[in-house]
């Protein structure tokens, strides 16, 4: 059920701007210097990645922004990033093999404030990570991972000149892994104003990146002329190459699954599984030591006085669920880093918790893409990790530098 376009001038504002792109000439092979997004590989992966002359991880993963500055300055000056000279939308494609995976466009999306926007948060933010983020990015100056961003399109006339522009030689190719990313820049005036002209009928929901849009919106605070009241975002439109959205599930590592069921029994009905499986609508599923039980139907009273000031909504949501009523109220689980690991993967999720006294994993359902938007659009923020939208894009292939004043 396609999403109402919104009029013209509240609708979505991409423009055209010049990235800032290695150029192989001096990088070389660009596979070997970007790399997954921020938040899809550990410390460790990033560590061996950062040894790597020139690599973006240099950049993405440093903790001291204005050192991160110095470099990125010094790579501009020996050529080994370069301006592109003239302004351009780029169309962006991940594949595998020969199934495309994702394609998109990327370019400066205008960041105006306010729930009636074409820019929809869906997820809620953690303070001290949007300023961590603001920190890095003014330090920085410069954003080194676009937002994702997924729209539903109302016509065609975006996806046939997007069409037209992977048809010409490609700007840049990178493989990581099994994927190949491939990027074209399209600067011809006319083309352009097709696309924005398509884009500006919609609004689309921030798939990835909602603390680096918080932390847009916090530094452009106040400052009409501030460079971030833009944001470098990739923009999926979801009728041609929907994104993958699934559930991200809990991993408690010190909470043993038998505690954990004794509990969840205070505050809803708990019935024993043959063994672990994806939860079905409307249950969640708690897992360990080979074990499984499917929590559904919590205790109204419970639940109610376990979501005291959350929207309504929550009390259908999962995600709510297992935060509110089981890891807070039930289980007593601290919100403090390490006491619960957010998994993309079910049977990663699985499998830490496979062997006994390694804790207890709850698997959550997957919440529609319908409900996403529709709770979205009534200003209604999920839980956070309630969510997973992929493929993300790779970090360095397209970055944004603001001009220095």
């Amino acid at each position: 059920m396609p999403t109402p376009a919104l009029p013209a001038p509240t609708g979505l504002q991409l423009r055209p701007f010049q990235a800032v792109r290695y150029d192989p000439a001096q990088a070389g092979d660009l596979s070997n210097v970007i790399c997954p997004p921020y938040d899809d590989i550990g410390p460790a992966r990033a560590r061996s990645l950062r040894v790597r002359p020139h690599h973006i991880a240099r950049l993405l993963y440093s903790t001291e922004p204005q050192t991160a500055s110095g470099q990125l300055d010094r790579w501009r000056q020996r050529g080994v990033l370069v301006r592109d000279t003239r302004p351009a939308l780029y169309v962006y494609q991940q594949q595998h093999g020969t199934r495309i995976l994702q394609r998109g466009l990327i370019g400066e999306v205008h960041l105006p404030r306010g729930t009636a926007g074409p820019v929809l948060p869906h997820e809620d933010v953690q303070p001290h990570v949007v300023r961590q983020r603001a920190g890095s990015m003014a330090g920085l100056r410069a954003q080194l991972e676009p937002l994702l961003l997924t729209y539903r399109s109302t016509e065609s006339t975006t996806a046939q000149t997007t069409d037209q522009v992977t048809r010409r030689p490609p700007v840049a190719v990178a493989r990581t892994g099994a994927i190949t990313h491939t990027l074209w820049a399209c600067t011809a005036p006319d083309e352009q104003a097709l696309i924005t002209a398509g884009l500006s009928r919609c609004r689309a929901l921030i798939a990835d990146g909602h603390h680096r849009h918080a932390a847009c919106l916090q530094l452009s605070e106040g400052e009409d002329a501030s460079p971030w009241r833009s944001s470098l975002a990739l923009l999926v439109d979801s009728t041609t190459h929907p994104l993958r959205l699934s559930a991200i599930h809990r991993v408690i590592p010190g909470l043993e699954p038998d505690k954990a069921v004794a509990a969840a029994a205070d505050v809803a009905q708990v019935r024993q599984l043959p063994g672990p499986r994806l939860p079905e609508p409307g249950e969640l599923v708690l897992a360990g030591a080979g074990r499984a039980w499917a929590i559904t139907t919590p205790e109204p009273e419970a639940l109610r006085e376990a979501l005291t000031g959350r929207p309504p909504q929550w009390h259908q949501l999962a995600a709510a669920v297992t935060d509110h009523l089981l890891l807070d109220r039930a289980w007593s689980v601290p919100d403090l880093p390490g006491a619960v690991h957010h998994v993309h993967d079910a049977d990663q999720a699985l499998a830490a918790v496979a062997a006994p006294d390694n804790g207890t994993a709850v698997l959550l359902p997957t919440v529609t893409e319908n409900t996403v938007w529709d709770l979205a659009g009534a200003g209604v923020l999920l839980p956070r990790k309630t969510t997973s939208f992929g493929p993300k894009p790779a970090a360095g292939l397209v970055l944004r530098v603001p001009d220095k004043p």
